[in-house]
């Protein structure tokens, strides 16, 4: 038998250079990864052997790798050899610092990290209140560490990270890697992971990963290719040291199909080459080296791979009743045939297809007692072994032990929940769950009831974000508990005889977790499940359950726009988390009930609860940036976007200090973001969304992230990749839609601008017509930019013929297909009704701009927008700092439109300058598209020249406007408000008169100025210099 030496890398030219340029690009401080994928023994080993070799000495390279253990993988396997490796190479102290705030959360994956005041604790259960204070260690701040761990301490030295065999990787490790990837940017760091592609099963944990980073631009694949003859015969000649002739060459190239691995075993076999004493099968060339060992190197080689890929030589000592100088000798045999490796510790196998013909050759018997050999040994503590239990309960299931792989299994959960491997734990409370009725005394090994694995691995099966699995497990544990009158979507079942009744408090959280579950999939039922909840803690002791239980009915009723409901309930959360001194969930009552307040129009009670909510959550990190995204988002919705900005920006920080701004503190990026767009900023608002959106973030967060992408790029110009990206978006969307009455109106905004862009009358009428849907909740801050798109839609309808109907009610009869034909004055009603609705929402802060438009676009002598004094009025209510900057430019543009279509090019001309100037600074590409396209009409602007005024619409040029009955002090002061935007109730609060008599002031106001609205006194106000 041939010992294998160094052969010659043949026909990986290309795929080297591309590892080497990758690491070009990350010396420079551009984060790379590259994912090298192929068959086994392909030579991606090989290939990264060589790559490595000419990696100068000052890159730190760490190495991880995945082994077969199935659902049993260990989590995080991989990344902990790195973050061992690193700790070791830089040192306890440099360490910890590249690490930054996240440091403590890093014990989770390497408890020797542990120092006092690191609470790694596992995590509560989904119905205890969740871990509180600065030290709780959170699955974003784990991830989040790990990420400025590897950036951190790539700013001195650059980093090559090897992880190999990711085919084998469990579902935490594929999350973590796949949050570093998308996080870094400028980081002198590469990633090579490789994988088996024959190994990507339909449903595979890897096979639905690589997609996503795939659309990673930092992301490159290297594909290995099989050997052609030509290199099939260098590689042979590389290794023999003579060139084969073509009888040899078509035998080697047959029985390996030019797989580099199986030609070097191949050749191995013979010390002189023999084409008739070669293996016939590939099962042949596997165990050829194997073959040629005695039987007690080949006893030991099984012993070894029922061990695993790498085997510490301590370990084998304590699984192995042979003296030394009998395992010295066996191992021996075994390094010289080229089937291990060594180094200073351990053996490990030279090729894991090796190891896998090698522990399919134990017989029954041996599977057994090496097995339970191994898992006795790793499951002594005594013995010292830092391996997780999950590789413990592996080895006692194959050696059908059931008893023992059920305990495992129970402590391999709770290990794998600690450290938020949360598909993991699933998987180990499956298997405890399949071996229950196995195992006697189930409940008291495992300690806790059948109800409760279940509800536990439910839990972790929704945070692994398979809510539809989880609200199967859950509908099982709500019927073994016997929930009285509780639907269950998988049968009606009854509690099993020798289950003992479970306590109210247990039956409450496994509704309350139901209503979790059916809320992350988009799915109605969750109110009702949490009353319920409620029903069955009703006459009980005072808890933290109850509040936390009113908390979630009171947000869940605030995202469906029952605000009132919202505030009572929110009023009992308060009062119930007050009782048991709870600040946590009194800081998130206050938080729940102050956006409702305000939402409802209650603006300075709904800040002073914010106010108070933010006292409160000091202490707790989740309640403090929970106030953060809120009072910001309020901010932003009054059109106070500089302050939105500042507030989310200092929670963002916040976040950022506590090792979070890449998870929790992103959809503060998000509110951010949104301001500065309004604010007319794309480029800054641009990058921050992207980054976001890179984050992958919960669909929660992603879904308003996604509307605000949607809205940039159609007001940019770019029509076709708005309409793409909300065709692959809409089905994310709509999962949002039944749940939450701000997402649902958020999408018809964004949806049917862009049909209208498209020129889509009816798609867009379909997008819109959900305001006027019967049973529509006002939500003004999103009811008015949604009243002015539908008002556009009516009037593009009135100008084209196109007759549009009302939404039908719902009652569970269809509606006609949108363009059935419609009573004459169909647009009549719509209008009627669109000015019903929009009057709802008068008094809401930002509704001047809004009602100026729909004014503009239901004006002219057949109400399509054509009144060009009345986009005069807009276009000056638009210049309200509140307004977002885009709809200016707009107004500006239709006044430039109206002016051209009434025959006044110059007029025309100067307003399609004005929208140019409005629109160019801010990256409004729509309406500059539509500026060039009206200047090819009517030409530009002359130097110098000036508009005509439309009759009865003063210019900002002309004269100052006088009156023959003049204006009052106090009604001068009201005209000043009312310019303003502000609503009757706000000017008697301002003035501090009653709301009537505020009224009085403006009806003599409209009849002096003889103005027909208040967007026009609005404008005379301007003239008059108020």
């Amino acid at each position: 038998m041939q010992t294998i030496t160094t052969a010659a890398l043949v026909g990986r030219e290309s795929d080297l250079e591309a590892l080497r340029g990758a690491y070009a690009e990350a010396v420079a401080s551009r984060f790379r990864v590259v994912i090298v994928g192929g068959e086994a023994g392909i030579g991606k080993t090989r290939l990264i052997a060589e790559f490595l070799r000419d990696v100068p000495a000052s890159t730190v390279v760490l190495r991880g790798q995945s082994v077969d253990l199935g659902i049993d993988a260990t989590p995080y396997a991989p990344m902990v050899a790195v973050l061992r490796a690193l700790r070791e190479r830089l040192g306890a102290d440099a360490f910890a610092a590249s690490a930054g705030p996240g440091f403590p959360a890093l014990a989770v994956m390497v408890p020797e990290l542990l120092v006092a005041g690191v609470d790694t604790s596992t995590p509560l259960p989904p119905s205890a209140e969740s871990p509180a204070g600065l030290g709780a260690v959170t699955a974003e701040r784990l991830y989040g560490a790990v990420a400025s761990l590897l950036e951190g301490a790539s700013a001195d030295h650059p980093l090559v990270v090897v992880i190999e065999d990711l085919h084998w990787a469990d579902q935490a490790t594929l999350s973590l890697l796949g949050f570093v990837i998308r996080v870094l940017d400028e980081a002198a760091l590469l990633f090579v992971l490789t994988f088996r592609s024959d190994e990507l099963a339909r449903g595979s944990a890897l096979r639905r990963w690589m997609p996503e980073v795939d659309r990673n631009p930092r992301v490159d694949r290297v594909e290995l290719q099989r050997l052609s003859r030509k290199q099939v015969r260098q590689l042979a000649t590389s290794i023999r040291g003579a060139v084969p002739d073509n009888r040899e060459l078509a035998v080697i190239v047959e029985r390996t199909d030019g797989v580099p691995f199986f030609v070097e075993e191949l050749l191995g076999c013979e010390t002189s080459f023999s084409v008739d004493g070669l293996p016939e099968t590939l099962r042949g060339i596997l165990l050829a080296r194997y073959d040629t060992l005695t039987a007690p190197a080949q006893k030991l080689m099984r012993l070894l791979a029922a061990g695993g890929m790498r085997i510490e030589h301590e370990l084998l000592q304590a699984v192995i009743d042979d003296s030394a100088d009998a395992i010295d000798s066996a191992a021996r045999e075994g390094v010289m045939a080229s089937i291990l490796v060594v180094d200073e510790t351990a053996y490990a196998f030279r090729h894991a297809l090796v190891r896998e013909a090698i522990h399919d050759q134990l017989l029954p018997g041996e599977r057994v007692r090496f097995h339970t050999r191994f898992a006795e040994a790793l499951g002594t503590p005594a013995g010292g072994w830092c391996v997780d239990s999950s590789v413990v309960s592996y080895h006692w299931m194959i050696a059908h032990n059931s008893r023992n792989a059920f305990v495992s299994a129970i402590a391999a959960m709770a290990e794998a929940r600690r450290s938020f491997a949360f598909l993991g734990a699933a998987r180990m409370g499956e298997r405890a769950l399949e071996l229950w009725d196995q195992v006697e005394d189930p409940a008291e090994l495992a300690g806790r009831s059948r109800v409760e694995v279940l509800a536990d691995t439910a839990h972790a099966l929704r945070n692994a974000g398979e809510s539809d699995r989880a609200v199967a497990l859950i509908d099982d544990a709500i019927a073994l508990a016997g929930v009285p009158g509780v639907w269950l979507a998988t049968a009606a079942r009854r509690a099993r005889p020798d289950e003992p009744p479970s306590s109210p408090a247990l039956l409450a959280r496994l509704l309350r977790d139901k209503a979790s579950y059916l809320a992350n999939l988009g799915q109605v039922g969750s109110v009702g499940l949490l009353r319920q909840a409620l029903d069955v803690l009703e006459g009980g002791p005072r808890s933290v359950l109850r509040a936390t239980v009113l908390g979630e009915l009171a947000a869940r009723l605030m995202l469906d726009a029952l605000f009132d409901e919202a505030v009572e309930t929110a009023d009992a959360a308060y009062e119930e988390a007050e009782q048991v001194e709870s600040t946590a969930r009194m800081s998130v009552a206050l938080n729940i009930r102050g956006f409702s307040r305000f939402a409802h129009g209650q603006i300075e009670a709904g800040f002073a609860d914010l106010s108070r909510s933010e006292i409160l959550s000091h202490g707790n990190d989740s309640a403090r940036l929970r106030h953060a995204v809120n009072l910001s988002d309020a901010l932003s919705l009054l059109g106070r976007f500089g302050d939105a900005i500042a507030t989310a920006e200092r929670g963002a920080e916040f976040a950022r200090a506590r090792g979070v701004e890449r998870t929790s503190g992103v959809i503060l990026m998000l509110n951010v973001a949104s301001s500065l767009f309004a604010l007319g900023e794309p480029q800054r608002a641009g990058e921050l969304l992207d980054h976001a959106l890179e984050l992958d973030p919960p669909i929660g967060f992603r879904a308003p992230m996604q509307r605000l992408k949607l809205h940039s790029t159609l007001w940019s110009g770019d029509i076709p990749e708005a309409e793409r990206l909300l065709r692959g978006w809409r089905t994310g969307l709509r999962q949002q839609l039944r749940i939450d009455v701000a997402q649902r109106l958020g999408l018809a905004v964004v949806a049917g601008e862009i049909a209208l862009a498209q020129g889509a009358v009816e798609r867009a009428w379909s997008e819109v017509a959900v305001l006027l849907q019967p049973g529509h909740r006002v939500f003004a801050a999103y009811d008015l930019p949604l009243a002015w798109v539908a008002a556009r839609v009516v009037a593009a309808a009135r100008s084209t013929g196109l007759q549009l109907a009302l939404p039908a009610p719902d009652d569970g009869v269809p509606p006609p297909p949108v363009g059935t034909p419609a009573p004459a004055d169909s647009s009549i009603a719509l209008e009627e009704a669109l000015r019903a609705t929009l009057s709802a929402s008068l008094d809401w802060p930002t509704a001047a701009p809004y009602a100026a438009l729909v004014e503009a676009e239901f004006g002219g002598a057949r109400g399509t927008g054509t009144d060009a004094g009345l986009w005069m009025l807009a276009t000056a209510a638009c210049e309200a700092p509140t307004a977002p900057v885009h709809l200016r430019a707009y107004a500006a543009l239709r006044a430039a439109e109206a002016f051209a279509l009434a025959g006044d090019r110059a007029s025309a001309r100067h307003w399609a300058q004005t929208a140019r100037e409005f629109a160019e600074p801010i990256g409004a590409g729509l309406v500059t598209a539509r500026v060039v396209e009206l200047e090819r009409r009517v030409g530009p602007m002359a130097v110098g020249s000036r508009p005509v005024p439309p009759t009865g619409v003063r210019s900002s040029a002309a004269p100052e406007l006088t009156l023959e009955v003049p204006l009052t002090e106090r009604e001068r002061q009201v005209l000043d408000l009312l310019a303003h935007g502000l609503s009757n109730r706000q000017i008697a609060d301002r003035l501090f008169i009653s709301v009537k008599t505020a009224s009085v002031h403006v009806s003599n106001i409209l009849r002096k100025t003889g103005s027909a609205s208040r967007t026009e006194a609005a404008y005379v106000a301007r003239s008059l210099g108020s």
